[in-house]
């Protein structure tokens, strides 16, 4: 079995959203954290390459984009598909743009396209804007993104300064025309010399029609939602084998834990949600990570009963994310609560744990770096676009589902939880 599309995503969470919505169709979906050292021996008709690439320098994400496009080339794939968020995390000095010209070069692509609208989570496009809910972008509480704050809601703004070639928008005044109204003002815009299309969706029909339009270009960019509807295209096109192989989940030891970075809005109502159950929970404080290190909260993990899913979270209100980066720096301040999570995540593997929850996409990264897992197999989804996924962990099976801080409802946590017990 060779690949049929290969996916290449800027973060962790973003990755497993995407493959989340690609298991919909039953097909079997591969999930490689970082770039494989190896071709793969049995690849999965979808393979998806994750990156930790949003916020890098453009140099370094565009070569490890390039890394990924080669080695995905190598199982055999010919379709592309580069994902990054929903809400377009992107300033003007951001790799989005940037990426997607370096690919569409290597696979001599003379137009791509960018829709990050995911209308099952709230994300939409119209006349070129991205909204969040009924909220423009830059009046969502993107616009107070500790990395990546989001002012500009007009995505024809935010990607121009990115790319050396012409941006142009393709409204939902053609998307609603359908399929071949919208093929032929892409060939347009071509011929116009516009090489980079944002394209409008306020509804998953929209997606539909998008993808109709272009499943067969080289490259695709976007939102997950954007890939959901290529299983069935392909296999309307015979291009994806109607015997092509499924997942299956493994049987695990119940014992979870739920790790929290993320600052967002969401998350810290679902943070607030958990800790109602009474379940055992412990907040960082960077700042206090900074001054004593580590080794309480290391201590305070070796003595929870994973049985009743303890929650470790350094989920935030704006305010308080923004006294710690003063003081520590952006970054760093990022950096210190990244370790800590890690170092959770291999004391509870070494204590039992088996099952984890990870909110926030820098902190997911780190988490599945500090696990070792370089593999994933996509299971059932606990809200759209966050799947459980399966891989080993220092001989370990084990069970992790990486979610993005706005997604979910307020009971995600404890909806994962049971989510992962009717499989």
């Amino acid at each position: 079995m060779t690949t049929v599309l290969g996916c290449i995503a800027d973060d962790f969470t973003g990755a497993t959203d995407l493959a989340a919505l690609l298991a919909r169709s039953g097909v079997r979906v591969s999930l490689r954290i970082g770039v494989p050292a190896e071709a793969a021996a049995c690849p999965a008709p979808f393979e998806i390459v994750a990156l930790k690439s949003r916020t890098a320098p453009v140099d370094k994400a565009v070569a490890e984009a390039r890394a990924a496009l080669r080695w995905l080339q190598g199982s055999g794939a010919k379709r592309f598909f580069w994902k990054y968020c929903s809400t377009f995390d992107s300033t003007a000095k951001g790799n989005i743009g940037p990426v997607a010209e370096a690919l569409m070069d290597d696979l001599g692509a003379r137009q791509t396209i960018y829709c990050p609208a995911f209308p099952e989570n709230g994300r939409s496009i119209f006349m070129g804007n991205l909204f969040v809910g009924r909220q423009p972008l830059s009046e969502s509480p993107m616009k107070d993104h500790p990395l990546t704050p989001m002012r500009d809601s007009n995505l024809m703004r935010l990607l121009q300064p990115q790319v050396t070639r012409r941006v142009g928008l393709s409204d939902r005044l053609i998307v609603e025309q359908g399929p071949c109204a919208l093929r032929t003002e892409l060939d347009a815009l071509r011929a116009e010399g516009v090489a980079h299309v944002v394209i409008d969706a306020v509804a998953s029909s929209d997606l539909d029609v998008i993808a109709k339009a272009c499943r067969d270009m080289p490259l695709l960019t976007g939102g997950s939602a954007l890939a959901m509807p290529l299983p069935g295209l392909y296999l309307e096109d015979r291009v994806l084998a109607a015997n092509a192989p499924v997942s299956e989940a493994p049987p695990l030891d119940p014992a979870a834990i739920i790790l929290s970075g993320s600052c967002s809005a969401m998350t810290n109502r679902q943070v607030a949600d958990y800790t109602r159950t009474g379940a055992p929970s412990l907040r960082l404080d960077p700042l206090e990570l900074a001054e004593v290190g580590v080794a309480p909260v290391h201590d305070w993990v070796q003595k929870q009963p994973f049985d009743r899913a303890p929650i470790i979270y350094a989920t935030a209100e704006p305010e308080s994310v923004k006294r710690a980066q003063k003081r520590l720096g952006i970054a760093r301040a990022g950096e210190i609560i990244e370790e800590a999570l890690a170092a959770c995540a291999l004391t509870a593997r070494q204590s039992g744990a088996r099952r984890f929850v990870v909110a926030g996409g820098e902190t997911s990264g780190a988490v599945t770096r500090a696990l070792g897992l370089d593999c994933l197999s996509v299971g059932a989804e606990i809200a759209p676009g966050v799947p459980w996924c399966y891989g080993h962990s220092d001989g370990h099976q084990i069970a992790l589902t990486l979610k993005s801080g706005n997604f979910g409802t307020e009971r995600f946590f404890s909806e994962a939880l049971e989510k992962l017990e009717v499989r």
